[in-house]
C-alpha cells in the first residue's frame, strides 16, 4: 500500500507557494520527490522551513528519503 501511495499525486498540506514550487519543478509524486536531494528542493522558490518539515514527514511516513546530494 505504501508503494501505491508514492505514485499518487502529492497531497501534502503545504502553502500555495510551496505547492507551486514543487509543481513548477515537475514534482507531482512522493517518488519524484525522493529522487531529489534536500538541497535541490530548498533551492525552489517557495519552499521554506515549514514546507520542508511537511515534505520530510511525508517521505518518512512512506519509507522514503531524499536522494544523496549530487557532487
Amino acid at each position: 500500500m505504501k508503494k501505491e501511495s508514492t505514485q499518487k499525486r502529492l497531497s501534502l498540506k503545504l502553502a500555495k507557494p510551496a505547492q507551486r514550487a514543487l509543481q513548477g519543478g515537475g514534482i507531482t509524486t512522493l517518488k519524484q520527490l525522493s529522487g531529489k536531494s534536500e538541497e535541490e528542493i530548498l533551492k525552489l522558490h517557495g519552499i521554506g522551513r515549514n514546507a520542508m518539515l511537511e515534505v520530510k514527514k511525508a517521505l518518512m511516513e512512506n519509507g522514503l528519503s531524499f536522494a544523496q546530494k549530487k557532487k
